[in-house]
């Protein structure tokens, strides 16, 4: 699966998604792009897009998105508290079908 990873991810966290063809929002020149016209750009050449960012869900189905959105929730954007989180996002890509959001719970 192509996955793109926002640019709110460390860049560090495509190394965790194993098995999957993943980009950074920043290697593909779309940094500062706003998320309407990310998920544009993003669609014709990935099947899902990782984040942060709680408003993905309603600007994907405003502009009709057929990509995957995870939605990572975890306290911080840092990488000791996104990792824990990537073996259950590794699951949820194995089955994903485009046009759903994945919200992805911290573990306690």
């Amino acid at each position: 699966m192509r996955v793109l990873l926002d640019e709110c991810l460390p860049r560090r966290l495509k190394l965790d998604l194993i098995g999957h063809d993943v980009m950074t929002v920043s290697e593909m020149g779309w940094a500062g792009t706003k998320d309407d016209q990310l998920l544009r750009l993003a669609a014709p050449t990935f099947d899902a897009l990782n984040s942060i960012d709680k408003g993905f869900p309603l600007v994907a189905r405003r502009t009709g998105s057929r990509l995957t959105l995870v939605l990572l929730r975890a306290r911080t954007n840092r990488l000791a508290d996104l990792r824990p989180l990537m073996p259950e996002v590794l699951r949820w890509l194995a089955g994903a079908r485009g046009g759903e959001t994945i919200d992805v719970p911290p573990h306690e």
